[in-house]
């Protein structure tokens, strides 16, 4: 996580970066179905830090880590100089059988867990406290990772937004899908932010960094894997299934022809007129 590009402090406080260095590692954990074992942390300090901002870093970073069961093992402290704060972590799971993007088949059914959508509007002025919290203290899915591993055949967590990172999923298993925009999970604060309600459905595509999880689940499994969502007091929505050539959008009987735009660190922000097109496609 990069200061400027992942955050900007103020309004991230450096607990709230703490938490989501650790997060964001373990949201891709959750989404192999591994449970946490280690993590590793290199640090690259401005030379404006002291003892206080290293605490307060490691105050967000260490309460995740308790939660998660995992053990920092060691890391390494460096000098920006002149620059901004800048955190490695490497973090280490354990799975018997590990999801992978490349598992799906045709026929999987789709499913999302919790809401799209609020990570975005959590950056928009004035933004409730729920929505600004899922911005800055994501909580990755570990206990539905683990659940989902005896059920789905392929999964991705949703950092770069359902629309970019379904078709990661897609390529990498071969196969096309069909999502259905209208059953996308959305929340009570999104649909009622007034700014944000028209540009609900674009914001749950597109948003990212949601970290929730995409999962593709075989039909003979799906049953059994909602009563296990169940019991657990995990939210899954089911979206769409796998099959066809390409990665489509639909809105009722309306095709979108393009996916909206995701985020990509080394081609940019997403260009603001395709992202208003795309919204207004929505």
């Amino acid at each position: 996580m990069v200061q400027g590009v992942h955050f900007r402090t103020p309004p991230f406080t450096l607990e709230d970066v703490g938490h989501k260095a650790l997060a964001v590692n373990l949201s891709d954990l959750a989404a192999m179905g591994a449970a946490p074992r280690w993590f590793v942390c290199a640090v690259a300090m401005p030379r404006s830090f002291g003892a206080r901002e290293v605490q307060r870093l490691a105050r967000g970073m260490s309460a995740l880590a308790r939660r998660a069961r995992i053990a920092l093992l060691g890391g390494n402290f460096s000098s920006s100089g002149d620059g901004g704060l800048s955190i490695t972590i490497t973090a280490a799971g354990e799975a018997a059988r590990p999801l992978l993007r490349s598992g799906g088949e045709r026929g999987d059914l789709l499913y999302v867990s919790g809401t799209l959508g609020d990570a975005r509007l959590g950056l928009a002025p004035r933004a409730l406290p729920s929505a600004v919290r899922r911005q800055r203290r994501p909580e990755p899915r570990l206990r539905l990772g683990l659940l989902a591993a005896r059920h789905a055949r392929a999964a991705i967590d949703l950092s770069d937004g359902l629309a970019q990172d379904a078709g990661h999923l897609c390529r990498a298993s071969g196969v096309g899908a069909e999502i259905e925009v209208d059953r996308l999970p959305l929340s009570a604060a999104l649909l009622g932010a007034r700014r944000a309600r028209k540009a609900a459905a674009a914001f749950a595509l597109q948003g990212g960094e949601d970290y929730e999880l995409l999962l593709a689940v075989p039909p003979a499994r799906a049953a059994a894997f909602e009563r296990a969502c169940a019991r657990a007091g995990e939210r899954v929505t089911r979206i769409g299934r796998l099959g066809g050539r390409r990665l489509r959008f639909l809105q009722g009987s309306r095709l979108l022809d393009l996916p909206p735009p995701g985020f990509d660190h080394f081609r940019g922000k997403v260009n603001p007129r395709a992202a208003e097109q795309a919204r207004q496609r929505i």
